[in-house]
């Protein structure tokens, strides 16, 4: 579905990251994995797919923290000389905190990471991307946007810019034939997921979803394709729910 294509994902070391990653490459498309930093199971799993697809898979390092790293890690990927077809904005870091626990502080640590070095990354990739004629950018949200959950006020507004920023941006890109969408995961089975949601939410979800269980990694993973691939071409300027149907039963 993806073969021949040039793919910027962020996030790939691990969650719905990694599972991206493993499903771009499996349906051939040539990939800059873009992670924090590497360590060895980062390594091995790029080697692993590289051999096994026979594909490219350039891992790509910067921190989202830091507009210096971001903006050396894009000179390195365009030094490729090649253009860019998809970019999958992933990465993200979450917060849970009562609002008026939330310092100023901790909401610009939170939007630097999930709304700001989004807008830098897109920026750059533009370039890349405009030349095309046929890409797509597509960012990773959360149903946390639009349910609101309790305690995460710092979170799901930063999710809600994001999504706001991918309406406007479908309109500014469509000349140059951008598609820009947003996939809003539900609970989905990840470290990061297991580590800021308490027990009983998790149990509670489960209990009200129609589906009766959380979403697997590789079920997001599958959205992206679609958006990425051609089979999305008439996909524009939408926020894709993947919530197994809780929107539609007693949200929490």
């Amino acid at each position: 579905m993806l073969k021949n294509k040039n793919v910027i994902v962020t996030g790939c070391n691990k969650g719905i990251g990694k599972s991206i990653l493993e499903v771009f490459a499996r349906n051939n498309a040539n990939i800059f994995a873009c992670a924090r930093s590497n360590n060895t199971e980062f390594a091995e799993n790029i080697d692993k797919l590289k051999k096994k697809y026979n594909i490219n898979i350039f891992p790509i390092f910067f921190d989202l923290n830091n507009e210096k790293e971001i903006a050396e890690g894009f000179e390195k990927i365009r030094n490729y000389n090649i253009n860019i077809n998809v970019l999958v904005n992933n990465a993200a870091s979450i917060h849970n905190s009562i609002f008026e626990m939330s310092s100023l502080k901790k909401f610009k640590e939170i939007f630097e990471i999930n709304f700001f070095s989004q807008i830098k990354i897109i920026q750059h990739s533009l370039k890349m991307m405009k030349k095309i004629k046929n890409s797509s950018i597509i960012n990773i949200s959360s149903t946390s946007a639009e349910d609101n959950n309790f305690g995460r006020s710092i979170y799901s507004s930063s999710k809600a810019s994001l999504e706001s920023l991918t309406k406007s941006l479908c309109n500014e890109l469509s000349e140059y034939k951008i598609r820009v969408n947003a996939i809003a995961p539900g609970l989905t089975k990840t470290d990061m997921m297991t580590d800021n949601t308490p027990k009983e939410i998790i149990e509670l979800i489960e209990k009200k979803c129609p589906l009766k269980r959380l979403a697997n990694p590789d079920e997001i993973a599958n959205v992206a394709l679609f958006l990425a691939s051609d089979l999305s071409s008439y996909v524009n300027g939408q926020i894709i729910r993947v919530d197994g149907g809780i929107k539609y039963s007693d949200r929490v």
